[in-house]
């Protein structure tokens, strides 16, 4: 697999694009020219895109249309023809004046008749449909609109007979005129350039904006219950508590006192999201058996009538009576009849001060707290301009065709975008730009490319599987603080996906992006405050509490945004914020150790350089040192100044070799070049996993021998640290009292010897020639060595 990958390796890097930006927009792409964003007019400008013309027709209605001398009705539509492109609109029944309000819009590069002609037709119900008129164009006379001049207005059309000799009753309201992708009636539009699409997936090929729900941290502390009665009343209850909301449960321990009143002051966190239309359901339930539990109240709480805490101060608490029902055979038709014994003393509040993650802390995008208040103003302006794709490699088969339908979606902060699907495209041209307001410049903006599997076609997947999800096609994340600010990034990014099969590169993205800066100061002033608001670190959640929530938080948003009209799929949402970025990857473990190695090799070139030194390998550069170590030694004042003017010297010289591009997926740090095939199967593999048993037993030793390795790495680490404990803790008398009395000796020369000597006699051993140092290893060290530790103890 390395031999195959190295000689595409270029394809694997960023690439320079210059694209025609802004320059023929009119008042665009220059600064103070009325198209440059500014601090108090954050809207698109359209500078970031390449110019695209489309002719628009808006059909408005139709008034005094004739009715059909046969039916004595009218079942009215309008049909749009340019050249080979015919669009209609939805035809009504029995309606002389119908109101359509659609528009249809046709590329110009595409264009090859010189007149648009407009027919209104009587649909027919079982013979072909009847003309009742047409109006024609001459494209040489249709104006050309450019916002933000106001829309053109519709008007009134006289219709037309065939040969356009007579004119004949009834007229029609139209607007035709030329323009680009910034008319306000693009997204909603008819494009000729997917005629070939129909029914539910003319809705999926728009392009849409997106908001993820407002999310909330419900926090329910559960304090205490009263009058809790078992079935079984001889036996004292062992009671704990089970909380739902929507498909998240989690409950309590079993309360240590086996008693009627019994007491748990347990947090039980979860992730709600506005509109609330989950409820609370608390239940207590008794514990008669490790396998059997049995239900004693319970209620349902709407989810509005809690208070919305935006700080730390402790909210009041409230018993609620829990609802019971009657046991027993011989109770009769009192079974149903509702009890109020048991109460439970809770204390809930929806957390607004902190921020609920739905994406990985890795590539987060979004900083803020849930309540509005407590927002800041926005530091800066980002601007993307999804601009096209170049080499995507079909992903479905459409008639016997291999073909991609592909789209783009960006997600930053709260705002999804996505693109209007092109059809049949493997270099498909969108030139769309997105704006967003940026709070903080250490987040991630992120996105991905995708195929459109709902069609309404008969597409099928070349992978073979049977379920229409959109495909991946690769995703690109842009860290916003890597960006200068002001400046335009125009590069070309590689969509990288992983397969079963291994690394594969799926086409380029070409992008356009800009990150405006509003208030420098505030962005400096971020940079010493923490990321995410000050109650993740006054009251922290534990890991476990993060993930689990994290997950859940996934998963509303995946819901809500699916429920969108047109939906952004499951498939779509959970790749874009990494849902299985927790998964076992045996890759991304060998990359990760390999990150750390990496650090260390700073370090290790710094031992290697040192150790020459005192071999006197090269000894002009060892007399240097030996004069560079006397000067400190002479004037210790020196010592810090010349730490940090060397910093300072690297800094400088560090500039010239600067990144001058975003970062972008690189496929070696990925550890995705050379990785086992069969590595690459596990990574694939379900969670439990599918795989037959010899498999898993083979990797599941794998995996023990990996493990091993890093639990000697972490029993080393370990082994060390209790050493250094060892020295004072007496676990060897002879070790410590020998180290307290040398400690005592140190003190009394440290004292009458001056700190300069100390240093200087310390540092002429350490660099003395070789010739006069032993090759055992020193006393420090063999004393160290010799210390305890707390694996004599291991089992």
């Amino acid at each position: 697999m390395k031999s195959q990958a190295a000689p595409n390796q270029e394809d694997y890097k960023l690439k320079d694009t210059k694209p025609q930006l802004g320059e023929r927009w009119p008042h665009g792409g220059l600064r103070g020219g009325g198209g440059w964003i500014s601090s108090d007019r954050a809207t698109s400008t359209y500078d970031l895109v390449e110019q695209m013309f489309y002719l628009y027709v808006r059909v408005e209605k139709a008034k005094d249309l004739p009715t059909n001398p046969t039916t004595g009705s009218c079942d009215p539509y309008v049909q749009v023809k340019l050249g080979n492109y015919k669009g209609k609109t939805k035809h009504f029944e029995k309606k002389t004046n119908p109101e359509w309000k659609e528009v249809f819009a046709f590329a110009k590069e595409k264009i090859q008749s010189s007149v648009l002609e407009v027919y209104v037709k009587d649909k027919g119900v079982v013979a072909r449909d009847d003309y009742i008129g047409k109006v024609v164009f001459d494209m040489h006379e249709v104006p050309t609109r450019v916002p933000p001049d106001s829309p053109l207005a519709p008007q009134w059309y006289r219709l037309e007979d065939r040969r356009r000799d007579t004119k004949v009753r009834g007229e029609v309201m139209l607007a035709v005129w030329m323009g680009t992708q910034a008319d306000e009636a693009f997204p909603e539009a008819w494009h000729s350039d997917a005629a070939s699409v129909h029914g539910e997936g003319v809705f999926s090929i728009r392009s849409k904006v997106y908001v993820s729900p407002k999310l909330w941290y419900l926090r329910v502390n559960v304090i205490e219950a009263q009058d809790v009665e078992p079935h079984d009343r001889s036996q004292p209850p062992q009671a704990f508590v089970k909380a739902h909301v929507g498909n998240q449960t989690l409950k309590t321990k079993v309360s240590p006192t086996r008693t009627a009143n019994p007491m748990w002051n347990e947090d039980l966190v979860f992730v709600a999201a506005e509109p609330f239309e989950e409820q609370l359901v608390l239940t207590v339930e008794n514990k008669v058996s490790a396998a059997k539990d049995e239900h004693v109240g319970k209620i349902h709480l709407p989810l509005t009538i809690f208070e919305r805490r935006l700080d730390h101060r402790p909210v009041h608490s409230r018993w609620f009576n829990l609802e019971k029902f009657g046991f027993g055979a011989l109770e009769g038709d009192k079974r149903h009849d509702h009890k109020f014994s048991t109460r439970v003393h809770l204390r809930v509040c929806l957390e607004g001060a902190y921020h609920v993650l739905d994406e990985s802390t890795l590539y987060i995008s979004d900083v803020r707290p849930t309540a509005r208040q407590l927002w800041k103003h926005p530091i800066g302006i980002l601007e993307v301009g999804i601009l096209s794709a170049q080499g995507l490699l079909p992903m479905k088969n459409k008639d016997d065709k291999a073909t991609t339908d592909a789209y783009c979606v960006a997600k930053y902060g709260q705002k999804w975008v996505r693109t209007r699907t092109i059809i049949e495209s493997d270099s498909p041209k969108w030139n769309e730009q997105y704006t967003w307001e940026v709070y903080d410049p250490c987040t991630v903006i992120t996105l991905g490319v995708f195929d459109n599997c709902h069609l309404g076609g008969n597409e099928k997947p070349i992978s073979g599987s049977g379920a229409k999800n959109d495909s991946r096609i690769g995703k690109v994340r842009i860290r916003l603080s890597t960006l200068e600010m002001d400046r335009i990034y125009t590069n070309s990014y590689p969509l990288l996906v992983l397969q079963p099969s291994g690394l594969k590169k799926m086409g380029e993205l070409q992008l356009a992006v800009r990150f405006t800066c509003l208030s420098l100061a505030n962005i400096i002033y971020l940079y010493g405050h923490p990321l995410l608001p000050k109650m993740h670190y006054l009251h922290p959640f534990t890991v476990n509490q993060l993930d689990s929530l994290r997950y859940q938080a996934m998963n509303i948003v995946a819901v809500r945004l699916g429920r969108a009209e047109p939906p952004l799929r499951k498939e779509v949402v959970e790749y874009m914020l990494d849902v299985d970025s927790h998964m076992w990857s045996m890759r991304r473990s060998k990359a990760n150790f390999f990150r750390i190695v990496s650090l260390f090799s700073g370090l290790i070139s710094m031992s290697r350089w040192l150790g020459e030194v005192r071999h006197w390998k090269n000894p002009i550069t060892t007399v240097l040192v030996h004069f560079l170590f006397f000067l400190l030694i002479c004037y210790p004042e020196l010592i810090l100044s010349t730490i940090f003017l060397y910093m300072f010297l690297i800094g400088l010289w560090n500039f010239r070799f600067r990144p001058r591009h975003p970062p972008h997926m690189d496929t070696k740090l990925s550890w995705a070049e050379a990785v086992h095939p069969d590595e690459m199967d596990e990574e694939f593999d379900t969670f439990p996993t599918s795989k037959a048993q010899d498999v898993v037993r083979m990797r599941y030793d794998r995996l023990r021998s990996v493990a091993g390795r890093i639990q000697t790495v972490v029993g080393d680490i370990a082994t060390q640290g209790e050493r250094f404990q060892a020295v004072l803790s007496w676990r060897d008398p002879r070790a410590s009292s020998l180290f307290v009395f040398l400690c005592l000796i140190a003190a009394v020369v440290l004292y009458v010897t001056p700190f300069k000597m100390i240093a200087l006699a310390a540092g002429i051993v350490w660099l003395r020639h070789p010739r006069f140092r032993s090759k055992l290893p020193s006393i420090p060290s063999n004393f160290f060595r010799r210390l305890p530790s707390r694996a004599d103890s291991m089992l």
